[in-house]
């Protein structure tokens, strides 16, 4: 067990990739704190432990991280798109949940768990999407907000570096998870079978978590085999 008596915070482990991340963590050894807005929905078991947590309530997530003493990794893995979004369609509610829930959420965490992680020169790391990078059919806005949390894991990787602290961002092609059902048009069951699975991010960020202290991804892209590649997209 790579991670034995070291403790991990998974944000959004309720369902899909962070669900998928927090059962990885665990099985890896480490003591897993699982937070998500629906805790009911996360499973309990001798590692993960759930609780319910908003990652858009700044104050909910400065009380959290300021009750442990110690983490070792940090993954932020919430996030959320809306049906209507083509830039035309998008209305300010909307854009406002996206902003908040995907990039907002990535900061208050990050920005709350910064003092423990230096303590124990930890590792984060901010589930992306390479959406981020290369235009695709999931909206400017959820892209706009992607590329955010690819800055800011970088950004912070660049100001964080003399304490130690390493930040990767995960760039995720389709993956098959609930988000999906939230397309304009979903998927045809031959595309959603050839998607990435949960678990195919979770083993990446199990890769990452798992090297030595002197090693560092700042940035890793995961792609579909059959249907992604660059400039090539059959996601749809």
């Amino acid at each position: 067990m790579k991670l034995a008596e070291r403790v991990a915070v998974v944000v959004g482990a309720s369902s899909g990739i962070g669900l998928a991340v927090a059962r990885a963590l665990a099985a890896e050894g480490a003591r897993v704190h699982a937070l998500a807005r629906r805790a009911d929905l996360i499973e309990r078991t001798e590692r993960i432990v759930p609780r319910r947590l908003d990652a858009t309530d700044e104050r909910a997530v400065a009380a959290f991280f300021a009750e442990l003493d110690d983490v070792d990794v940090v993954v932020y893995a919430a996030g959320t798109n809306v049906k209507n979004r083509a830039l035309a369609e998008l209305d300010a509610g909307s854009w406002r949940t996206m902003v908040e829930t995907n990039l907002s959420g990535a900061v208050h965490v990050m920005r709350a768990a910064l003092p423990a992680l230096r303590r124990r020169r930890g590792l984060a790391v901010l589930i992306a999407s390479v959406s981020g990078r290369w235009p695709d059919g999931s909206g400017p806005g959820y892209q706009a907000t992607k590329a955010g949390v690819r800055a800011l894991a970088h950004g912070l990787a660049f100001e964080e570096h003399q304490s130690g602290v390493r930040v990767c961002a995960i760039l995720p092609g389709a993956v098959d998870t609930p988000l999906i059902d939230k397309r304009p048009v979903a998927p045809a069951a031959g595309v959603r079978e050839r998607m990435l699975r949960p678990e195919d991010i979770a083993a990446a960020c199990v890769f990452v978590v798992t090297l030595p202290p002197r090693a560092y991804v700042p940035e890793l892209v995961i792609l579909p085999t059959e249907l992604q590649a660059i400039g090539r997209d059959l996601t749809r």
